[in-house]
């Protein structure tokens, strides 16, 4: 399974690094390592040339010590990179540091969703915690929850299982520190500690989050935490963990673990036991199905019976027509949740193959059986089925999506998400659009999260609705009056369409048209939270990385720069959310009453008397002045004649003169408002392409601009548009210069990042205070 997803790239690394012939690197060709990058000096092999000694022996069979040969040294060092390019932990590695260093995440969003929900509605409570886990999952932050402990400790019971579990999503690939990072809810030396069995049973299951298909350096504590314990929570959670971690490997011991747990005939345990066997033996048609399907016509709890009709359908992925009579027989059963899982063995077994008869099957359960839990489930298979051919299912499913039957129309919308996700398809889109105003809440919540499985890695610029869509989750979050079920629809696709940080898409194919099965796994068992709500978490084995990441021969990130032939607008990261400073106040009309008018307009009556009264006294007064200063200006108005043409004269010409020194005011006024204007500068135009620096964040839809810089120092041997890329060194013989990405390993949680940049940033404000200017001198101050 691992050969399939790193053949091209370790075929393309062993040509550049290893000589079939001999095993020694040639000098000449530039790809040699020097003999100080190599691994321990005691790895030596004392086989003839070709057969290369994995262990740490470094003595012979007579006990004499092998002298260490420097190109074995480097072989085996080179044979190290090629182990960990086929196991996938080289790019796990590589993934988690460039979701640490890109994470875009807006905690706003999140504030303002934690603010909305009543801290009495358990579901929205719970929705909130797998909405943070979900937009930060595999980046390592988790500094929402560590600002918010007092009311994240407000989780009990279930919901506390599914708050510990979340940190598994947080850290996801976190290889190295993963058992570290959740010691501290674990049960102590493999048994039942002290803490809750519910926190317990959440860390386990977190564990096999962290380890999804790269399990075996923590499968054998898994195993004994659930042979220790007898609380079926803790053994809830070790069950779920353990098929993560062994997911498709088929370990009999394992199975054999599992199983025993599955015949206490406890619901809760027998439940997850179910679907832990399937994750286990996924894809093996074993004929341990049909023990499972044996088991489940005897038990009585429809929990158990659920979970296994899961599992039997894991077993049967990619099989196609070998699975046809336990399809069959599952069709046939009288029991409705053994079809239930009939229709998931269908959908599963024909996975992204768009076969006919699987389709024709499918529609035929759609619209015929008597239960709403099947017909939605097969409505929903179409999805995987057809999701190689994306363009096809919202043709398909349009008219299921107007059923009457609120069942067949979520399972229309899920569908549609599944097999369109990460595509933006503006069909898929149209067709979604309506179900997201519904008259069934359940059926608004499947649309939202399906809208936001289409819309992931899709911003505003390149698709209008995208910015519509948001304002209408939050306007749902903030509705006090909205049903439960959609605004959890809502919290969970907030969380879905920033998933990662904002780096990762949902791909259930690689870029080679291959499947992708943990993502196909990954999302068959998400839909099951329709029964149980901690299977959300399983939506993030279907996270890919948006990223392009170049690597040198020794596997490293060196500098180096491409050209995205595409306006920077396009694939840019949302804008982040702004609190709102200004509140516009509401003018209300003023009662007014029938006394106040009554006394307003006696009051201006007798205002207006007042003032007649004393405009006629200040007339006669006016007129006696002007008659006694007419009398007295006679003697004296010859001599004034000459006087007044003087003043007359110097005012003419002040006036003039203050005339147009206003008018080049007003002027000069004019003047400085259009350089006022001027200085307004008209936007410039957005450049028609970008230029990224590796690593950098594409986008699907971003991929076929991408080109490659001619006469950079960094070739690619084979030009890819996305994911991991070598690259060949045109000046092997000047210094490289490789790029400084934060490794999460230094610091276990996003929240100590934060602690360790505040006391960065107080450190280097207290040395920049010798460069502040000196207080000035004493002074006395009098009031």
């Amino acid at each position: 399974m691992m050969l399939s997803l790193h053949t091209k790239l370790l075929l393309i690394w062993w040509k550049m690094k290893i000589r079939p012939s001999s095993g020694q690197s040639n000098p000449d060709s530039g790809s040699a390592l020097p003999v100080d990058q190599t691994v321990n000096a005691g790895t030596t092999s004392t086989e003839p040339a070709g057969d290369v000694q994995m262990g740490d022996d470094t003595t012979t069979a007579n006990g004499n010590a092998h002298p260490v040969d420097p190109n074995e040294a480097v072989h085996a060092d080179k044979l190290a990179k090629l182990k960990g390019i086929l196991s996938g932990e080289k790019s796990i590695q590589l993934t988690l540091q460039f979701l640490y260093s890109h994470n875009r995440s807006d905690l706003l969003i999140l504030k303002t969703i934690k603010q909305a929900v009543e801290m009495r509605n358990s579901v929205c409570h719970s929705a909130t915690i797998c909405s943070n886990a979900i937009m930060h999952a595999g980046t390592t932050v988790d500094t929402f929850l560590r600002e918010n402990l007092e009311w994240l400790s407000r989780a009990t019971n279930w919901a506390k299982f599914s708050a510990t579990a979340g940190l598994g999503v947080i850290h996801r690939g976190h290889l190295q520190q993963g058992r570290a990072l959740m010691a501290p809810y674990l049960p102590q030396s493999g048994a039942v500690g002290g803490g809750s069995p519910y926190s317990e049973g959440g860390a386990l299951y977190a564990l096999g989050l962290i380890h999804a298909n790269h399990g075996e350096g923590i499968k054998q504590f898994l195993r004994e935490s659930l042979r220790n314990t007898s609380a079926e929570v803790i053994q809830h959670g070790a069950c779920l963990g353990l098929g993560l971690a062994s997911l498709g490997t088929a370990d009999e011991e394992v199975f054999e673990d599992i199983k025993n747990v599955l015949y206490t005939d406890s619901a809760v345990a027998g439940e997850a036991a179910g679907i832990g066997m399937g994750l286990l033996m996924v894809g093996t048609a074993s004929e341990k199905a049909a023990e499972m399907l044996a088991y489940a016509h005897d038990t009585q709890h429809e929990k158990i019976i659920r979970g296994l009709a899961l599992g039997i359908a894991l077993t049967v992925y990619g099989r196609e027509e070998e699975a046809d009579t336990l399809i069959e027989q599952m069709t046939r059963d009288q029991d409705p949740i053994l079809r239930y899982g009939g229709m998931y063995a269908l959908a599963l077994a024909y996975r992204g193959t768009a076969n006919n008869k699987a389709i024709h099957q499918l529609l035929h359960f759609a619209v015929s059986d008597v239960s709403d839990d099947v017909r939605r489930t097969a409505v929903m298979g179409l999805g995987f089925v057809l999701y190689n051919e994306p363009e096809q299912t919202p043709r398909i499913v349009s008219l299921l999506s107007e059923s009457y039957n609120p069942h067949v129309r979520y399972g229309a919308a899920l569908a549609v998400g599944i097999s369109c996700a990460g595509t933006g398809l503006s069909d898929a889109i149209s067709l979604l659009e309506p179900l997201t105003s519904d008259v069934v809440d359940f059926v608004r919540q499947g649309a939202l999260i399906a809208m936001a499985m289409v819309m992931i890695q899709t911003n505003e610029s390149f698709d209008s609705r995208v910015g519509t869509f948001r304002r209408q989750l939050e306007k749902i979050i903030l509705d006090k009056h909205e049903d439960t079920m959609s605004k959890m629809g809502a919290i969970l696709a907030s969380g879905i369409l920033d998933a990662g940080g904002r780096n990762v898409t949902i791909k259930l194919l690689s870029r080679n048209k291959h499947d992708k099965l943990t993502a196909v796994i990954g999302l068959a068992v998400f839909t099951q939270f329709w029964y149980w709500y901690p299977l959300l978490y399983f939506i993030s084995l279907a996270f890919s990385p948006t990223a392009i990441i170049g690597l040198n021969s020794n596997l490293e990130v060196p500098k180096f720069e491409f050209l995205s032939h595409a306006k920077p607008s396009l694939f840019e990261y949302p804008k982040p959310t702004t609190q709102q400073t200004t509140t516009s106040a509401v003018k209300l009309p003023t009662a007014i009453l029938s006394t106040y008018a009554k006394a307003k307009s006696r009051a201006k009556k007798d205002a207006e008397s007042k003032a007649a009264n004393q405009e006629k006294t200040a007339e006669a007064e006016s007129k006696a002045n002007q008659e006694k200063s007419t009398a007295e200006s006679k003697p004296s108005q010859e001599k004034s004649t000459d006087a007044e043409s003087k003043a007359k004269t110097t005012e003419d010409a002040s006036g003039s003169t203050s005339g147009d020194a206003a008018k080049t005011q007003e002027k000069d006024g004019d003047a400085m408002q259009v350089d006022g204007a001027a200085e307004k500068k008209a936007p410039e135009p957005e450049p028609a392409f970008q230029i990224l620096a590796n690593p950098a964040r594409v986008v699907p839809a971003q991929e076929k601009f991408i080109k490659f810089i001619e006469g950079s120092r960094y070739v690619p041997v084979r030009p890819a548009p996305c994911g991991f890329i070598l690259l060949r060194d045109t000046q092997p013989s000047e210094a490289e210069e490789l790029v400084l990405t934060d490794a999460p390993a230094t610091v276990a949680t996003g929240a100590g990042n934060s602690a360790a940049a505040a006391a960065a940033g107080q450190g280097s404000a207290a040395m920049a205070v010798d460069d502040e200017p000196q207080p000035p001198q004493p002074f006395e101050y009098s009031a």
